[in-house]
């Protein structure tokens, strides 16, 4: 009777989501430093994508559509147009969009034990994603941590319904939650 009454007031087994629902917000600090360390990766995803883009004014150079000289250098082709800014922030945003949706983490939220997740612990939409680039002002909407010490949440937070969490140690080692 006793292992009975024990088995009934036993709580059931939470889920992936829960468990990740229950993990504090992250504070301005570790938001900080995890941006730094994706700065420099960025910054290297920045001048691999800036190479392959050289390539162009090449290609267009040796099909004698466009000339190039040593007054006018590719790079100087390449910056005369917005497009090519349009393509740099198009492959950031690839960047941080595919990482934020496909785990939650970026490298750097990784070795800080960050993740991004919607508000219930699940793993964030391609709208969500989306929405978070398009409003994290270059990661200056992490400034309204600051100030929003209830929540502790961005604006980029608040306009795609996620929320930024410190994951335990134990968390973080799981890189894919299958049920999420």
């Amino acid at each position: 009777m006793t292992v009975q009454s024990e088995e009934l007031n036993q709580d059931p087994p939470r889920t992936t989501a829960q468990i990740h629902a229950s993990f504090p917000s992250a504070g301005f600090f570790r938001r900080l430093a995890a941006m730094v360390y994706d700065l420099l990766v960025a910054v290297a995803i920045l001048m691999l994508a800036s190479g392959i883009a050289m390539l162009l004014p090449g290609i267009l150079s040796k099909a004698g559509i466009i000339e190039l000289t040593e007054s006018f250098t590719a790079a100087d082709w390449l910056n005369q147009t917005p497009l090519y800014g349009i393509y740099l922030m198009t492959v950031l945003g690839l960047f941080f969009g595919w990482f934020w949706w496909r785990s939650g983490q970026t490298i750097g939220m990784r070795a800080w034990r960050l993740k991004v997740q919607q508000r219930h612990g699940q793993r964030l939409t391609k709208k969500q994603a989306f929405i978070r680039i398009i409003t994290c002002a270059f990661g200056l909407g992490n400034l309204w941590v600051l100030v929003d010490f209830k929540n502790r949440r961005a604006w980029h937070d608040y306009a795609a319904g996620t929320e930024l969490v410190t994951l335990s140690k134990e968390a973080n080692q799981l890189y894919y939650w299958k049920e999420l």
